[in-house]
């Protein structure tokens, strides 16, 4: 299965655009694709696409959108997946794994046990990766919708986002309750999980998250790692609700 790439500015078809940089080179090098070849092509806002090449070179591709279809890539679940912030290189690892996942959201957190707040041009650069890395993951996994990155957030920041959706959980490693309790309803569509830093949460905000009618669950008797955690809490979440 080849890969898709993404144009964002698509309003209607037909429509011709240009594909630059490293995504011409590995549609001429390595896929080593040429004029009238089709190409699959995404607006990352859920709409699929079929293109014809009309012209290549090593560093521009010139493409024909010819043909609008809906994506059958995407979850039934809107799951957001909110994220303890952790170190640089962990937090590059879960949203590479989440967009490939199908996760919707993804809000990374600072808590009482996150690492501390870098300054603002940190920030910036670091959300700028994750964007990157989402799109790179994207056009890998045949995803149609990039999901939505939200620049660090508080824990108080977290909770007032959560109030519109249908189900809420709080992973936990002091939690007594396990995931073989939580059912299917199919009115339950639009998910937010909450899951700790290295640290894992306090009481305090795991009171706080319970206020905000969170249900605290475990991940098991075995202490994951909490890059780990964000992962396989949203993979566990999408079998048991339907999607995997």
């Amino acid at each position: 299965m080849m890969q898709k790439f993404i144009i964002q500015d698509i309003d209607s078809i037909p429509f011709k655009a240009n594909i630059h940089g490293q995504d011409a080179k590995h549609i001429s090098k390595v896929l080593r694709l040429n004029k009238g070849d089709l190409i699959d092509i995404t607006n990352g806002r859920g709409k699929d696409y079929t293109a014809v090449i009309s012209h290549t070179s090593q560093d521009n591709i010139e493409i024909d959108i010819i043909e609008e279809h809906e994506s059958l890539t995407e979850s039934p679940l809107q799951i957001t997946l909110c994220s303890g912030m952790l170190k640089d290189k962990k937090m590059d690892l879960v949203i590479k794994h989440i967009t490939q996942l199908g996760i919707y959201d993804w809000l990374p957190f600072y808590c009482e046990r996150s690492i501390p707040t870098p300054n603002e041009k940190s920030i910036i650069k670091r959300h700028q990766r994750w964007e990157i890395i989402a799109r790179e993951s994207l056009k890998q996994c045949q995803r149609s919708r990039l999901p939505k990155i939200s620049k660090p957030l508080s824990f108080k920041e977290v909770l007032d986002r959560s109030s519109t959706h249908d189900l809420k959980i709080v992973f936990w490693e002091k939690a007594t309750k396990k995931l073989n309790t939580l059912k299917k309803e199919s009115s339950k569509k639009k998910v937010i999980i909450l899951v700790g830093p290295e640290g894992g949460f306090s009481k305090n905000e795991i009171a706080q998250s319970k206020d905000n009618e969170f249900l605290s669950y475990s991940l098991g008797p075995r202490i994951l790692r909490a890059e780990t955690a964000s992962i396989s809490s949203c993979t566990i979440i999408q079998h048991i609700l339907g999607d995997i």
